[in-house]
């Protein structure tokens, strides 16, 4: 029984013809042209700052739009969907390397493979599949933006530069077979996994975490990319090229400006986490005290 489903799902997530047989290509593949990508991004951004602006003129700044269950049935979603990417690139990409290592296998190791792809390497099979799933569900990333303008009545600038960018890259992963990108989706779909279970956790009423438990976690994430970009530059210069170095490069230059963003953003957030924890502190010091004065002036009154 248990092997007949793991067999089920490693067929739908790995063998199924339309996994094996994809192809990248601006004729067959929904979203996959320069133009549709720029004008969604665009369309974003404007229904963000539009959003934004009607909230200021109906006086909402500030004051939360109910929302209902759709934030949890959000999170729920996104956890499913980033859970099903992870499985299915990995699934793909065992599938691949057993399938391929022939090719490639006297020069590299399936962790250099996964690092860096032959150079003449095409958009094409069951990795790629799943990196154009993961493209389409970038899509559904930028919804939170929305969630948060109606409760919170205003803008977050990293939020909007990090969805565009985050979107515009998985784009070039797919235009350019860029390497890393396998581990790069392996690595932001299990942490996605976490962060949108937390969230659901959260949105159906269940106690939150002691500490900043999303940032920490997008801090993992932007931590293992930079480890795994300079493992792709070692492996370029090291084992005669990796495919798609030159969009490679470009997305590096493009993940440092979302890394120092995020840096600032995130040392601010444990300045203000610590500074409020400290001040709690001092409040229930002082409360305890106050109450044990008020207990020695009874004592003595007796």
């Amino acid at each position: 029984m248990g092997r007949s489903v793991i067999q089920t799902l490693t067929f739908w997530l790995s063998e199924h013809p339309s996994i094996v047989g994809f192809r990248w290509s601006h004729a067959n593949s929904w979203g996959s042209t320069w133009s549709f990508l720029f004008t969604a991004i665009a369309l974003y951004l404007t229904i963000s700052v539009l959003l934004h602006l009607l909230l200021a003129l109906l006086r909402r700044k500030g004051r939360p739009v109910p929302l209902g269950p759709i934030p949890a049935l959000h999170s729920l979603f996104m956890t499913l969907l980033s859970f099903t990417i992870f499985a299915g690139i990995t699934l793909s990409s065992a599938a691949e390397i057993k399938e391929t290592k022939w090719f490639w296998r006297r020069s590299k190791t399936p962790f250099q493979w996964l690092l860096c792809f032959p150079l003449g390497t095409r958009p094409s099979g069951r990795v790629f599949f799943w990196s154009y799933i993961y493209y389409l569900s970038r899509f559904f990333h930028m919804i939170r933006t929305f969630f948060t303008i109606l409760r919170r009545g205003r803008l977050v600038p990293f939020q909007l530069f990090n969805h565009s960018i985050l979107t515009f890259i998985s784009f070039m992963w797919l235009e350019f077979s860029q390497s890393f990108q396998v581990l790069a989706i392996l690595s932001t779909t299990l942490v996605y996994s976490v962060v949108y279970a937390y969230r659901f956790w959260v949105a159906i009423g269940l106690p939150r975490a002691g500490f900043a438990f999303v940032v920490n976690c997008q801090m993992l994430l932007l931590g293992c990319n930079v480890a795994c970009h300079v493992g792709v530059l070692l492996m370029h210069f090291m084992k005669g090229g990796c495919n798609g170095i030159g969009a490679w490069g470009f997305n590096s230059v493009l993940n440092a400006v979302i890394l120092l963003l995020f840096l600032n953003f995130y040392v601010k957030i444990h300045w203000g986490y610590g500074r409020r924890v400290a001040l709690a502190a001092v409040e229930e010091a002082k409360a305890e005290a106050a109450a044990e004065e008020e207990e020695l002036v009874r004592v003595k009154d007796k």
